[in-house]
């Protein structure tokens, strides 16, 4: 199972409160991502934990940061997510509809899966609401 499919949605918010929070010289506080996520500093704790157990936060001071394996699971998402909403987008829906649509599967696909539904799409490069898709890597371009 690939990393991406092994964290909650939970998790997933946790890591891009980080990112949204964490700036070149200082990583996010924990009271910070608590916050961001309405959670009390324990609970995020007990997410943090986990993310820093699987490689990708790395926490310093109390102070928590993404590791090059947290970052580009993050763009491994909004591949997955965008592709998601591209394949969606054909059916009418709304766009509020096709994010909430793309969000019950996005998390669940593999790699493997996401690649050919690019395929079928014709590699969109960017999704319904106009964001850019990450392109997909040589090495899964060919698989």
């Amino acid at each position: 199972m690939e990393t991406l499919q092994r964290l909650t949605r939970r998790q997933l918010e946790v890591l891009q409160a980080i990112l949204e929070r964490e700036t070149p010289l200082r990583g996010a506080s924990l009271n910070a991502i608590a916050s961001f996520l309405e959670v009390t500093p324990p609970s995020a704790l007990g997410h943090l934990t986990i993310l820093e157990g699987a490689g990708l936060v790395a926490r310093h001071r109390g102070k928590s940061r993404l590791s090059a394996k947290g970052r580009a699971t993050l763009v491994e998402y909004r591949r997955h997510h965008r592709v998601a909403e591209s394949l969606f987008s054909h059916l009418g829906l709304s766009p509020r509809e096709i994010c909430a649509a793309a969000h019950e599967v996005d998390l669940a696909l593999s790699h493997r899966t996401i690649d050919r539904v690019c395929r079928a799409e014709h590699h969109p490069v960017v999704c319904p609401h106009g964001e850019p898709i990450p392109p997909c890597t040589n090495a899964r371009r060919d698989g």
